[in-house]
């Protein structure tokens, strides 16, 4: 027989959903099922938490405790570069093979790099990171294609802030 669950304890369940939308609960079952939680509350809560990202696939970070769900966005870099380019909001059931074709600025790139959590050592690698996602995203980054900046602060003409 299982150990008996602690209230107090605190859980922590990352999941992966598509933001502004009701996910499946049969989804959402097996993983908060057990610790006491249902699944169609925690369903609506992940909807509202993520309504302003709509359209994207985000991860959700949910701690629990005391059978309460407190919810948590954690945004991917491709997440945030696709909500710099400032798109509409695309139905992703009726809109297949979409091509992204947009400018963002190098301070954006910056900014999302400051968000990230990255193991890079230096705000630099970082920012190569962030360029890189820009890159299979395909938009650009200052009118240029987000190589050539990357090749620019690898060779030292373009800088980096320290942090």
């Amino acid at each position: 027989m299982p150990p008996k669950f602690d209230p107090n304890e605190i859980k922590v369940i990352y999941l992966r959903c598509t933001s502004g939308e009701v996910g499946a609960t049969s989804a959402l079952t097996p993983k908060i099922g057990p610790l006491g939680l249902f699944p169609k509350k925690v369903g609506d809560g992940i909807t509202k938490a993520t309504g302003n990202w709509k359209g994207l696939r985000i991860t959700v970070k949910l701690t629990i405790q005391n059978r309460q769900a407190q919810i948590e966005v954690v945004p991917s870099a491709s997440a945030l570069i696709i909500k710099a380019l400032i798109e509409p909001p695309r139905h992703r059931k009726k809109q297949k093979n979409f091509k992204r074709s947009g400018n963002i600025t190098c301070d954006e790139i910056v900014n999302i790099a400051q968000e990230m959590h990255s193991s890079a050592r230096e705000l630099s690698g970082t920012v190569k990171e962030i360029l890189g996602m820009a890159q299979s995203v395909s938009c650009n980054v200052d009118a240029c294609h987000p190589r050539d900046i990357r090749d620019d602060i690898n060779s030292g003409t373009v800088e980096c802030p320290a942090s």
